[in-house]
């Protein structure tokens, strides 16, 4: 009979692993590292906002690429809580909650880059100084903490030569959910000196690559 009960408990067990081991879950994230409702995370490569969190699983409104528009797909997304004990997820939404975002402007051939590309760094600077060292703060104080690297948050260009012209690719620091306003606030300053003087020079997710040319 214990045999009996011994082989029959192993059996359940490895049967219903997954909800011991999402259940388990469950105690992770109702910890202090752990996610809300509302928070904005990323749960095995898909990104969305939490909407609810039960004793099993993490549903998520899903949301599309944040490099992009971030927003609302209209779709739900389940997880067992499993993924809070041998999986990996990200959250947005704690007190670091800083993304880098980009943006791409091409400069067509013929026209002097350099100085369209200091003046596109000063206006990006300008924009995102408050962020900047709001978030140089909180690693300096997390390098503090645990003696680790201190990092920068200036932001940074990559220029990429093509046969059509340039691109200039500019990254910069934001807080997740303050992305798309900030997003709005650089792209009309930049659009806004772009077209003083004449100025031809138009995003570069507008012109394509020539072929053989890596973006």
């Amino acid at each position: 009979m214990s045999t009996v009960l011994g082989l029959a408990g192993a059996g359940l067990t490895v049967v219903l692993k997954d909800f011991i081991v999402s259940f388990l879950g469950w105690f992770a994230l109702m910890g202090r590292q752990g996610i809300r409702v509302g928070d904005w995370v990323e749960i095995n490569g898909v990104r969305g906002e939490v909407i609810e969190i039960t004793l099993l699983r993490t549903i998520l409104l899903e949301t599309d690429n944040w490099t992009e528009a971030g927003q609302p797909t209209g779709r739900q997304v389940a997880f067992l809580n499993q993924y809070a004990v041998d999986g990996t997820y990200f959250n947005f939404s704690t007190s670091g909650q800083w993304l880098w975002d980009e943006l791409p402007v091409f400069i067509p051939r013929g026209q002097d880059p350099y100085p369209l590309i200091e003046k596109i760094r000063n206006i990006v600077a300008k924009e995102t100084e408050g962020n900047m060292k709001q978030a140089e703060h909180e690693w300096q104080r997390v390098s503090r903490r645990y003696g680790v690297r201190s990092y920068t948050a200036e932001p940074t260009l990559n220029v990429r030569p093509t046969d059509s012209g340039v691109v200039v690719v500019v990254r910069y620091i934001t807080r997740a959910q303050e992305r798309a306003e900030t997003r709005f606030r650089v792209n009309h300053a930049v659009v806004k000196l772009l077209h003083q003087g004449g100025e031809t020079a138009q995003p570069a997710k507008r012109v394509s690559a020539p072929a053989g040319v890596k973006p």
